[in-house]
């Protein structure tokens, strides 16, 4: 009896404070990849990586009335900028990793030229003073050259996202693999380094280990960074899994749940394969009229292994924590 009685102690003590709601089903034309997403005059803008050897390598652009059912609208530019080849030393096969945001009336988006493997990276940027939700893939202007790495660095200038602070500064997040992932001061207008010798700020690393896709959310006096843990881009093989860590500063330091530093390898994971979910990551986290959210791809066991976006409410625990519902079935 005193056995059976301890069981039930632990079975209710162990039992859920909730039931989390599931994820939203996304319907429509969801094939993405490294999504970023943006709500424009309620409305939602996703951009994704180009694909090789089609459309140029032009960045993918989906749009959304609701955040649930989506649409292809089309490619931001024509593939990579005439710049690329001269900069980099050879000719980018697609723009990866896009990242959108928004400064008053000012679009910002990010992207990023690179060939897999290698740390001879660039990341570049457009702008758009008159975004149209109907009509995103108008309306951008090339600024240039934001920032590089070449052989021989000690990071890799791919994944960028800016975050705008509630101090009125803005900084670009960026990295993948080598010493990790870096931060860097923006001058909020032009959006690009605040000046030429701008120190990089590191934020997390697994001592050349496969971490990237950061991005940054303000909330509370806190700031949470979120990172794509292990390895993307083989379908159903993907060992993606998204992780977090928090900070009272926007440099850090990271640590996780149980007080790990993120540049020491730390990170509590958020989401990782379920079901037909695999690999999940390339996440970025948008502040919407719904609330935070959170943009990610998986892989779809159920078709392939073809990429596909999520966009998910952050669900916060009593003690300050980042989660996300159940996936959708």
């Amino acid at each position: 009896m005193g056995s059976a009685f301890g069981l039930t102690l632990v079975l209710l003590s162990a039992a859920p404070t909730y039931a989390a709601e599931a994820q939203p089903q996304m319907m429509g034309d969801v094939r993405i990849h490294d999504p970023s997403v943006i709500e424009i005059g309620g409305r939602f803008v996703a951009v994704g990586t180009g694909e090789q050897g089609q459309t140029h390598g032009a960045i993918h652009v989906k749009t959304s009335l609701d955040g649930v059912k989506w649409a292809d609208a089309g490619l931001i530019g024509q593939g990579p900028p005439a710049w690329a080849r001269a900069t980099l030393g050879f000719q980018p096969l697609n723009v990866w990793a896009s990242s959108i945001s928004r400064r008053g009336n000012t679009a910002f988006l990010y992207t990023c030229l690179s060939s897999f493997g290698h740390n001879t990276s660039a990341i570049g940027l457009m702008t758009n003073t008159a975004s149209n939700p109907l009509k995103p893939s108008e309306g951008w202007q090339d600024q240039g050259l934001v920032l590089m790495s070449k052989d021989g660095d000690d990071f890799n200038a791919i994944d960028p996202f800016r975050v705008d602070s509630s101090d009125g500064r803005a900084y670009l997040a960026f990295g993948s693999f080598w010493s990790g992932i870096k931060l860097s001061e923006l001058n909020p207008e032009t959006g690009k380094l605040i000046n030429a010798d701008t120190p990089r700020v590191a934020l997390a690393s697994r001592h050349g280990g496969a971490i990237e896709a950061a991005s940054i959310l303000e909330r509370d006096g806190k700031f949470y960074l979120f990172v794509s843990f292990d390895q993307c881009c083989k379908g159903i093989a993907s060992t993606y899994n998204i992780r977090v860590g928090r900070a009272d500063r926007i440099e850090g330091p990271y640590r996780d749940k149980d007080g790990k530093a993120m540049l020491e390898g730390g990170g509590s994971l958020v989401l990782a394969t379920t079901g037909r979910f695999i690999g999940p990551g390339g996440q970025e986290a948008v502040r919407t009229s719904k609330g935070d959210m959170l943009a990610y791809h998986y892989y779809d066991g159920d078709a392939a292994g073809a990429a596909k976006l999520q966009l998910s409410p952050i669900l916060w625990t009593t003690d300050g924590w980042p989660e996300l519902g159940p996936v959708p079935q």
